[in-house]
């Protein structure tokens, strides 16, 4: 039984670990898609997610929807909660990943700002969409 657990430990320690190298190796076009989906919609469709299955992609967590998770799971999500309540856009970027049955927080401050990485970028939004989810594409598929 024990090692049972330990392998299924180590395929959800695995998306985690993907996901990390992607968002490091990825800063500045995560910030500046943040940053443009943030000037389109401000936070009236939710936080923004990465959803892994059936392939990598980006969706909208509706925060309704990430409160009845939260219900559901014994409010263990309190503090994502309290994060996307008071997530500052022009400071930071905050994404919530969802893979084997989990969510991760994605969290951090870019240099430089979320806006002038969507300015150095220079790419529109579905252009930086194409890009990170075939980037992702590719980080996952190993």
């Amino acid at each position: 039984m024990m090692f049972g657990s330990t392998q299924s430990e180590s395929g959800n320690t695995k998306w985690r670990r993907q996901l990390d190298k992607f968002v490091k190796a990825n800063q500045l076009e995560l910030a500046a898609l943040s940053w443009a989906l943030w000037l389109e919609n401000s936070d009236t469709q939710g936080t923004i997610g990465i959803d892994l299955q059936p392939k990598p992609h980006f969706v909208y967590c509706p925060k309704e929807s990430v409160e009845k998770l939260n219900e559901r799971v014994e409010n263990r999500l309190q503090e994502l909660l309290g994060i996307i309540e008071h997530y500052q856009p022009e400071v930071e970027v905050v994404m919530i990943a969802i893979g084997s049955g989990e969510v991760k927080l994605i969290q951090f401050a870019p240099e430089p700002a979320p806006a002038n990485c969507f300015e150095q970028i220079g790419k529109d939004v579905d252009t930086l969409l194409e890009l990170l989810e075939q980037r992702m594409s590719e980080e996952f598929s190993g």
